[in-house]
């Protein structure tokens, strides 16, 4: 399975990374914003988007808007401190799938990512 993280922590990702590779998820591309993420969209296909909301350049909520103009089925998780209820339901009317707040623990994200596929294999 092939996995694109879209943060502007380095740290971050390298969490996601590990915590992926423990899952048994190696076959990852990163990008620091919105725009570099797009642009990794048009030669890559991964198989699930980890998002975080606020980065430079492009922020996730417009990045998962940009993606579901082309993509409605690819399997998106915001990853984000934005805890607020209304900015979740901001997130999902965006289109993402599934919602995770920062800090996170590598189970929970863990849980995130089988449920998110889970779903997605369900509605396939």
């Amino acid at each position: 399975m092939k996995v694109l993280l879209v943060d502007d922590s380095r740290t971050i990702r390298n969490i996601q990374k590990n915590v992926l590779a423990q899952m048994g998820h190696t076959d990852i591309l990163e990008a620091a914003d919105g725009v570099e993420a797009l642009k990794l969209l048009e030669s890559e296909t991964p198989d699930l988007v980890l998002v975080d909301w606020n980065m430079p350049n492009m922020d996730g909520l417009t990045l998962v808007s940009r993606i579901r103009q082309k993509d409605r089925a690819l399997p998106l998780i915001m990853v984000t401190t934005e805890a607020e209820k209304g900015r979740v339901i901001e997130a999902i009317k965006a289109g993402v799938n599934n919602y995770l707040v920062k800090p996170f623990t590598g189970e929970v994200l863990s849980a995130k990512i089988e449920q998110t596929l889970a779903k997605e294999k369900a509605s396939a």
